[in-house]
């Protein structure tokens, strides 16, 4: 073979064995996240903590640079989902009650969840924003704080998406590093989800579509999850 040519493709295709559907990914996948669930049982909320101290501190100047040097502008991207099956009042009842004292829950939905649960500030959660881990809170529902919500491009009419939540992404010493605006509306078979995430303007564009996936991942699950106990 000359070096101008590339070499085909590697495919391997599970022929027969294990019982039940499934394909290798999907085997990997079960795996995964039992051996995750396992480190996070064993380690335990503040040993994680601790052994992700580093990188929050890292993370957190991160955020908190990128908030000082946009001086209050954000950019937007919105995760747009589809469900059919389960109603936004059955998942989001779901939600609530997973917020409520259900961190293992609220964990599991995603790899890079660290800790989610509420403290003394507000709901805290440590978790990737696109490369980075950081520690911050989500909060400020129906204050003035959240007037920007009333004038965001990304708002829809309340006929079709009733649903509605808003909160800014604050560190623990007050910095807002982000916002989140999220919406549901019923269909005639399911419901619609938008999903939209805020960041400062400086942030490179990639933090904010790793966010848009980390959305994704994590709300399908919870769908799933919801419609799991429903059964």
């Amino acid at each position: 073979m000359t070096d101008n040519q590339t070499s085909p493709p590697v495919t391997v295709t599970l022929e027969s064995g294990p019982a039940g559907a499934g394909s290798i990914d999907d085997f990997e996948l079960f795996y995964a996240r039992r051996a995750l669930e396992r480190f996070r049982t064993r380690l335990g909320r503040q040993a994680l903590l601790d052994l992700l101290a580093e990188d929050i501190e890292q993370g957190n100047a991160f955020l908190r640079e990128s908030a000082r040097t946009s001086d209050g502008n954000f950019k937007a991207g919105t995760t747009v989902l589809a469900t059919q099956g389960l109603s936004s009042g059955t998942f989001l009842a779901w939600m609530d009650k997973a917020f409520a004292g259900d961190e293992r829950a609220l964990l599991a939905s995603h790899p890079e969840h660290y800790v989610m649960g509420t403290d003394e500030i507000g709901a805290r959660v440590v978790e990737n924003i696109g490369p980075h881990v950081a520690d911050f809170y989500m909060g400020g529902w129906g204050t003035a704080e959240l007037a920007w919500a009333e004038d965001a491009e990304e708002l829809l009419p309340e006929s079709e998406y009733p649903r509605k939540m808003s909160s800014n992404l604050f560190l623990a010493d007050g910095t807002v590093v982000g916002r989140a605006l999220i919406q549901f509306g019923d269909t005639a078979d399911g419901f619609t989800a938008n999903l939209t995430v805020y960041f400062p303007v400086t942030c490179p564009d990639d933090v904010l579509d790793h966010h848009l996936r980390h959305y994704a991942v994590e709300f399908r699950n919870w769908i799933v999850a919801t419609a799991a106990a429903r059964a």
